[in-house]
């Protein structure tokens, strides 16, 4: 099963780890523009996929189909200006698990990404360094002995790591704690960003946690630091829903009112179903909801975003038609056995 299905400990609250590396390859220019460099790099990519393993496949933007391309933004393994400014002349490694996916051509080279469920920062950054490694040694990079990394932007020269959580915060914004919290993280020098990353809106009372200092720091302090920054958030998100949980009354109404609009809706919006989703996964969090199980709402969440709704019924449609799926669709998996 892939990880975005997957469930673990800490998911009631922190929903998905990520670590990127960047990283630019020695003897090319950054920011390769010119088909024939672009093809190079490409070329010597794929020379080097055998040694690199894994299980990764070699896969075009221009070569893929718009749903394709938008399925694996709303599963977030690539970026949404990925797509938009490197259609023509991006591309990506990825396995069948989707667990690794790695962009080419982006603002880097190479963005080397892994995915995992829940809090799990020290084992994904594991496996990203074994990969890191392996590209490193097959492709060779450029490295600067006094900054580290060499990368496109200066924001990520040294480790070039990014790492973050997806974190899910219902209580707290119900409870209007969100923006105390969130203030309070960002003077540790953490980014809160929306679920598609920098210069996106937070959906659902989703946020990705992530850190800024990539120069002057050691990968395993990144981790540490954003590792502590985040259980603190769940503590926090925990605290919040038993305060809620106090009126019961009131938050089971809320709670199930909103598993009655999607299990008897004739049609419906994304932007709709994800609010009520973020009511329902609560609701099956706190043990309050028992009618759903911790798949079902991960169901709900991917094969109720438009691309991954349509990979999900082999069809395409329309936007309205989408919200008249989308609701057979959810009813359809609230319904399995």
């Amino acid at each position: 099963m892939n990880w975005y299905l997957q469930s673990s400990e800490t998911s009631d609250v922190a929903k998905s780890t990520r670590i990127r590396l960047a990283r630019n390859l020695q003897d090319f220019k950054f920011n390769l523009s010119k088909k024939d460099d672009i093809e190079r790099l490409e070329n010597k990519i794929k020379e080097g996929l055998y040694n690199i393993g894994y299980g990764l496949r070699f896969f075009k933007l221009k070569d893929m189909d718009d749903i394709t391309k938008m399925s694996l933004v709303e599963k977030n393994l690539i970026s949404p200006d990925f797509v938009l400014n490197k259609n023509d002349t991006g591309s990506i490694l990825i396995n069948d698990e989707e667990n690794i996916c790695i962009m080419i051509g982006n603002e880097d080279h190479l963005e080397i990404q892994v995915f995992n469920c829940g809090l799990d920062l020290d084992n994904t950054l594991n496996l990203a360094v074994e990969i890191d490694k392996k590209i490193g040694e097959t492709l060779g990079y450029a490295i600067s002995k006094k900054y580290g990394y060499l990368t496109a932007c200066p924001n990520n020269v040294g480790t070039g790591l990014r790492a973050s959580v997806m974190v899910h915060l219902p209580a707290l914004s119900k409870t209007k704690n969100t923006k105390k919290v969130l203030e309070a993280i960002n003077s540790f020098g953490i980014n809160i960003r929306g679920v598609y990353g920098e210069n996106t809106e937070s959906t659902g009372d989703m946020y990705q946690i992530s850190n800024k200092q990539t120069l002057g720091i050691t990968e395993k302090e990144i981790v540490e630091n954003l590792n502590v920054i985040v259980e603190k958030i769940i503590k926090q998100e925990r605290q919040a829903r038993k305060i809620l949980a106090k009126d019961d009354i009131a938050l089971e109404d809320l709670i199930y009112r909103s598993y009655g609009i999607l299990s008897h809706c004739k049609k419906i919006s994304s932007e709709e179903t994800r609010t009520l989703l973020s009511n329902i996964k609560l609701g099956t969090d706190l043990g309050i909801l028992k009618e759903l199980t911790d798949l079902k709402v991960q169901k709900l969440y991917l094969y109720t975003k438009p691309a991954n709704l349509q990979k999900y019924v082999g069809e395409q449609y329309e936007a309205i038609e989408r919200d008249i799926k989308r609701a057979e669709v959810i009813q359809q998996i609230m319904n399995e056995n």
